[in-house]
């Protein structure tokens, strides 16, 4: 059977290591990049047997790039601490692992749990995502946000779900949304050309998108509130694009007649 090695970025992430940790505790290497995190993180990480590595904060590319490089096994899971991995998805896993893989790199679905309900529908469900692949041939994509593992060979997909509990509180999802549009500003600024009704228009898009196109409708009142974030986060997103630009130009803000 081929090993497996697990990698987990983390910060500050005392209330959800010990579940990401235990979905995967028939690995055969945990690795845990912290960011020196001041809550208990790094001592419940370590109690469970990960092997934790201490490192500065850089971005959640370079933070991943670094789990990767330490992984000792060629098969690497890449998760995020706020994910468990499934029953169903770990002996899919295991089983694939007995054998010899037909392909490099493996996407897996994504269910999320989004203020106290699993979302169906939103364009978030099955929300495939590239987290199993031979090191050797995977790399990460360079940017703040948004990063993503790319492979060099045949990708493949997984049936079990990777559970993902995000946010539990409309604040926790406003933080998000907050940190998220900033870094995602930050890399798209020089390369995408924003006009003042953007900043109108593509919220409105989005929110039509979620609810209507991708049937949000159908979650219920998370549903509702999800597709309304989801336009928030893209007003943050335009705005914060339309800001930096102006400041690129040397456009200044007037000055006050009092």
């Amino acid at each position: 059977m081929k090993k497996l090695s697990v990698t987990i970025i983390t910060r500050n992430e005392a209330e959800n290591i010990a579940g990401c940790i235990k979905s995967v505790s028939w690995a055969d290497e945990i690795l845990v990049v912290d960011a020196k995190s001041t809550d208990k993180t790094v001592t419940l990480a370590r109690s469970l047997g990960a092997k934790v590595y201490l490192r500065e904060w850089a971005n959640f590319s370079d933070q991943k790039s670094f789990a990767l490089s330490k992984a000792s096994h060629q098969w690497v899971l890449s998760l995020d601490a706020d994910e468990r991995v499934s029953p169903q998805l770990a002996g899919e896993i295991q089983s694939l692992l007995q054998g010899e893989p037909a392909c490099d790199g493996y996407r897996v679905p994504r269910k999320t749990f989004y203020l106290g309900k699993w979302i169906q529908h939103c364009g978030w469900y099955p929300g495939y995502q590239l987290r199993l692949f031979r090191k050797d041939k995977t790399h990460l994509t360079v940017r703040k946000v948004h990063e993503g593992f790319e492979v060099d060979g045949r990708i493949c997909d997984l049936k079990g779900d990777l559970l993902h509990y995000t946010a539990e509180t409309l604040d926790n999802h406003f933080r998000k949304l907050i940190l998220y549009s900033t870094l995602e500003a930050e890399d798209k600024f020089r390369r995408k050309k924003i006009h003042w009704h953007d900043i109108f228009l593509h919220p409105i898009s989005a929110f039509f998108r979620k609810y209507v196109a991708q049937r949000g409708f159908l979650d219920g009142k998370e549903g509702l509130l999800l597709s309304i974030m989801s336009a928030l986060g893209n007003a943050m997103l335009y705005l914060k694009i339309y800001e930096l630009q102006l400041k690129e130009r040397g456009e200044k803000k007037p000055e006050s007649d009092e």
